[in-house]
């Protein structure tokens, strides 16, 4: 007979439980609550969605058809006001009563507010869901934003607003950053790296109280009467397990919901799991032993036994493109002593401390690649008296053997833990591989590992060659979408070679699981064919994302920015009149000038979108095409017509180079810039293409990034004049655009390729350069057209909020 499950929380640690439930056959009719109004998703990447990296919809654990496929009955946006124990039934806020048989909390932790005064200013909020990360979203770089809190979330918060321009202050109130997880000098590293990326650390600073004005918080009082002006503080200073729904029923609750082994609270029939939990003193914020939790709660849930341990944890993370490891003990103490490397040049640092022969503890800093060897030797107390004078350098130079690539994972022990975030060790994953799991996408599938974060992939693959041998292939790619099981690579090809020139085509050949694609297939295939077939190929506006359909960015608020272009940031009276008319005309809320060097009309409505885009035009303005997986701007500096230390015409090339590639698509956005001289004011070495003016000519230089990756170009090539500048960066644009995937920034595909392989189609072969200029051109020719010209006279009612924006998830 069927049983009701309610489940309360759709978090990370519910959701793991219900997995294991449906994939053991628990017979259950499962509701499952939630006060966010929305399914699980994975809280450990909201950090990538604030700095841009990834969107909510990419973070998606289980969506609608997955819960439809295991008939859950979905409450999102809902809560539970009461618990009858003693009926067995829950009263929904709306007053629905609901009877169960068995019921699980997943209720999760509530963010620590210090209560400073001022705390409930509006302004002032915790990082813990996507609503506290939209906010901080939609902070730009005329924001000031304060961070209390050196710990992992705080400094994710931080790093991430400040990849997207936004002045950002972390305030700490301890000597070092994560203190707990980092030693003194790892975390001076942390700092240093931090500072570079432009945001302001203090630590052994102290809060004394938020200021505020008309309601909303203008700055953060330390207690030494510094203030820290901001437009928002977000608070980053732990977590506590949410108990009061369990209290109010009468469960037994300490710091958490007390759980037995089988993660049973008090009441036989209601379990619960994650970091709500408190399970022999301890509660629990990593995720690897809330997944443990899981298998445990659907092995109870289904009859079979099962027992929760708790277990020796390190700390293996990523932050701010930093990689960190510890564990065990590291503080200083009598008896104890220390073997540290240090490389300031590449910012690596190793601490390992030893008592008796035995390393009790690890730090690790910007190379983690050993950490599950010394994690090991931690953890079985083992002897290190014989390899001590090699210990630092790791497993690979054991023994007086030259290092092998893989001689680390080989020498690992089987219950190495090789997955942090699900607990997944190296003798599960050689099982896997023995029982047929051959590659990365199966061993995902069978044991999870690496299906969380993704910081571990690199070893999983490891742990494959070394146990396949000659039998591995280290993958290229995964499958494009759910829709095919070719990679973007193999479908490009087929593109190519059998001349594929529509969508359907593409799809009929190469197999496509479904008739008409998705929203992760369509926009690739659009630019694929648009790209490889100009003149056979026509544009599907319906394929390609909410932004670049509506020609516009869509805000949080449904709104729309609207940016026109300003050739290489020169502008006019009349232009600023235009834009001040338009402003005043449409009632704009803000206006803003963009790190790209033009101005934003931020908060434009749907319906006026036309109109404004004519009103535009008409002072002889175009598309800025700031939605555009496609030329953004060209920044420029002053150069020889004003500056004393220009060496060229910057402003003149960045004019130039913009007019000759606006309207142009590629695979994803494409910044350039010209400095006129090597003092760099244009950031030309952050761009996917820099210029540099030399006196004896000019410096193009491509691959550069200033997001949560941040990359130094690399000189392709120098050319004594402007026009041939101009040339080397079309076919440059024209290589990238033919051979790319979709949504592969240029440092991403330079990465893939190489940099010689790039050289020697764009420098060592003038025929191949001349070729893709050409073809750059054509499509020029076919695709560079203002949309703002074409749109401006369609009805208004066309542009209305779409109700379909099933295509956003990529923008």
């Amino acid at each position: 007979m069927t049983k009701k499950l309610i489940v309360i929380g759709a978090g990370m640690a519910s959701g793991r439980a219900l997995e294991h439930l449906f994939d053991t056959g628990g017979d259950y009719d499962v509701t499952l609550f939630n006060a966010e109004p929305r399914g699980n998703y994975n809280r450990i990447m909201l950090s990538p969605v604030l700095a841009g990296e990834q969107t909510y919809e990419e973070i998606v654990t289980h969506d609608d058809a997955w819960y439809a496929e295991h008939n859950v009955t979905c409450r999102f946006g809902e809560k539970i006001a009461n618990i009858d124990r003693n009926a067995k039934t829950v009263t929904a806020d709306n007053g629905d009563v609901l009877s169960y048989d068995k019921l699980l909390f997943g209720t999760g932790s509530n963010p620590f507010m210090i209560p400073l005064p001022g705390h409930d200013l509006k302004g002032v909020i915790a990082y813990r869901d996507l609503e506290d990360t939209e906010r901080m979203m939609a902070m730009g770089p005329d924001n000031k934003v304060v961070v209390i809190g050196g710990g992992l979330l705080g400094l994710e918060a931080a790093a991430g607003m400040a990849a997207r321009g936004v002045d950002v202050t972390v305030v700490h109130i301890m000597g070092h950053l994560m203190e707990r997880q980092l030693d003194e000098a790892a975390g001076y590293l942390l700092r240093k790296a931090l500072v570079d990326k432009g945001i302001t650390v203090k630590c052994s600073a102290n809060s004394k109280e938020i200021l505020g004005e008309n309601g909303h918080v203008k700055a953060l009082m330390l207690d030494d009467g510094t203030e820290l002006p901001c437009d928002l503080l977000v608070m980053a200073v732990g977590i506590r397990p949410n108990v009061a729904l369990a209290q109010e029923a009468g469960l037994a609750v300490g710091k958490g919901i007390h759980v037995d082994d089988q993660m049973v609270t008090s009441d036989e029939n209601i379990l619960a799991v994650g970091e709500c939990v408190e399970h022999n003193g301890a509660i629990f914020g990593l995720v690897a032993p809330l997944y443990d939790q899981a298998k445990v709660v659907a092995k109870t849930l289904t009859g079979e036994e099962d027992t929760f341990v708790q277990k020796e944890l390190s700390t293996k993370l990523k932050v701010t493109g930093c990689d960190l490891f510890s564990a065990g003990d590291f503080a200083d103490g009598e008896g104890r002593e220390d073997i540290v490397f240090r490389d300031p040049a590449r910012g690596v640092y190793r601490r390992l401390v030893i008592e008796n022969d035995v390393v009790i503890g690890a730090v690790m800093y910007g190379d983690t690649a050993d950490s599950n060897w010394f994690f090991g030797l931690i953890k079985d107390k083992t002897d290190i008296s014989e390899m001590r004078d090699t210990l630092i350098f790791g497993p690979a130079y054991q023994g007086g053997e030259p290092p092998d690539p893989l001689a680390a994972v080989a020498a690992l022990p089987l219950d190495a833990e090789i997955c942090g975030c699900n607990g997944i060790c190296k003798g599960t994953i050689v099982e896997a591989i023995n029982a047929g799991a051959t590659d990365l996408g199966a061993i995902k599938a069978t044991t999870k590992a690496s299906a969380s974060c993704g910081t571990c992939t690199g070893l999983v693959e490891q742990v494959l060659a070394s146990t396949l041998g000659d039998a591995f292939v280290m993958p290229t790619a995964q499958p494009m979408c759910g829709c095919t099981d070719m990679t973007h690579e193999d479908v490009r090809r087929m593109i190519k070679s059998q001349k594929l020139t529509s969508m359907q085509a593409v799809m009929q050949e190469c197999g496509w699981k479904t008739s008409c694609g998705c929203h992760v297939c369509r926009p690739a295939l659009n630019f694929y064919l648009l790209a490889d077939w100009p003149l056979e190929y026509q544009d599907d506006p319906q394929s390609r994302f909410i932004n670049e359909r509506k020609h516009a960015n869509i805000q949080k608020d449904g709104t729309f920015s609207v940016v026109p272009r300003m050739w290489g940031g020169i502008t006019t009276p009349n232009e600023l009149r235009a834009i001040a008319d338009a402003a005043d005309k449409y009632m704009v809320p803000t206006v803003k000038v963009t790190g790209g060097q033009r101005i934003d009309l931020l908060g434009v409505k749907s319906e006026d979108l036309p109109n404004i885009w004519a009103d535009l035009n008409a002072a002889g303005m175009v598309s800025g095409h700031a939605y555009s997986k496609g030329l953004r701007t060209v920044k420029t500096c002053v150069g020889t017509d004003h500056c004393r230390f220009g060496t060229q015409d910057s402003t003149g090339l960045g004019i130039k180079l913009e007019r000759e590639l606006w309207g142009s698509w590629t695979p994803h956005k494409l910044k350039l810039a010209v400095s006129g001289c090597p003092r760099n004011c244009a950031e030309a070495t952050c761009k996917d293409i820099g210029v540099i003016c030399v006196d004896s000519g000019y410096q193009v230089s491509i691959g550069g990034a200033a997001g949560m990756d941040v990359k130094e170009t690399e000189l392709l090539v120098q050319v004594p004049t402007e026009d041939e500048a101009v040339l080397v960066i079309k076919a440059v644009t024209q290589l990238y655009r033919e051979n790319a995937k979709y949504l592969d920034r240029i440092y991403k595909w330079m990465g893939k390729v190489g940099l010689d392989w790039i050289k020697e189609r764009i420098v060592d072969d003038i025929d191949e350069r001349a070729a893709l200029v050409d073809r750059f051109e054509l499509s020029q020719a076919i695709y560079r057209k203002d949309p703002w010209a074409e749109h401006a006279s369609t009805k208004a009612d066309s542009y209305r909020p779409l109700a379909n924006l099933s295509l956003e998830a990529a923008e």
